[in-house]
């Protein structure tokens, strides 16, 4: 799932300035998911910023709605109503959600209120794991369902590197803390499967082109257009 972060409430309530009428839109897909741009979220954001606008002795109007999916046109339609009668929106969508919404509404000035921040797997309540890069090249049916893109500190797609020791990273941030090399985390399964030797196949250098580069990517099902 996509993951996203609220950004900071100051800078969220500077792009107020100088509108009297303000829509906090969420999105309760993969931001609602994780707790970052629900319908909830965005009726709390809402009341934070009227508080701070009264504290400031403002006279700003500023409600909430929130769609199903704002990455798609049909749930914009829902709350197209709701958004034309406003002329700043704040989006808590994902930044796909957010550019739909610019798109969908322009020119309408659409907003961001989070940063999206990964693809990730939730680990516990309220934790969220990055596993996958979108890369458009996925190898872990040969690296036991391990995606060293990501895992690996280093993208390595050939490993371990000296750095590992002990199934750790050399790579530690006060954020992160111990990172498991992914490299061993990929021989310890490969081992368990019987497949050890796919740690012995040369695996090239990554393409890198598709996913970071030559504009932006572009998915067709030719079969599952309508005829």
């Amino acid at each position: 799932m996509i993951t996203a972060e609220r950004k900071p409430f100051d800078e969220i309530y500077a792009m107020t300035e100088g509108h009297d009428k303000v829509l906090v839109a969420g999105c309760d897909t993969c931001v609602a998911v994780c707790l970052t741009g629900g319908e909830k979220e965005a009726e709390i954001l809402a009341a934070e910023l009227r508080i701070k606008a009264k504290e400031d002795g403002r006279d700003v109007q500023i409600e909430h709605t929130a769609a199903i999916r704002q990455c798609e046109w049909e749930y914009l339609d829902a709350i197209a109503a709701k958004v034309e009668e406003y002329p700043a929106v704040l989006s808590m969508a994902c930044g796909i959600g957010i550019q739909s919404m610019a798109e969908k509404f322009a020119p309408k000035l659409v907003l961001p209120a989070v940063n999206t921040n990964m693809l990730g797997m939730p680990q516990e309540h309220a934790v969220w794991l990055e596993r996958c890069g979108a890369c458009g090249e996925c190898v872990i049916g040969d690296t036991a369902g391990i995606c060293p893109v990501v895992r690996c500190s280093k993208s390595l797609m050939n490993g371990p590197c000296g750095g590992s020791h002990d199934g750790k990273c050399e790579v530690t941030t006060p954020e992160k803390g111990d990172i498991d090399c992914a490299w061993a985390l990929i021989w310890d399964r490969l081992k368990a499967q019987g497949r050890e030797e796919l740690m012995l196949v040369n695996r090239p250098p990554k393409n890198w082109s598709k996913s970071s580069s030559g504009g932006p990517r572009k998915m067709v099902r030719e079969e599952a257009k309508p005829v």
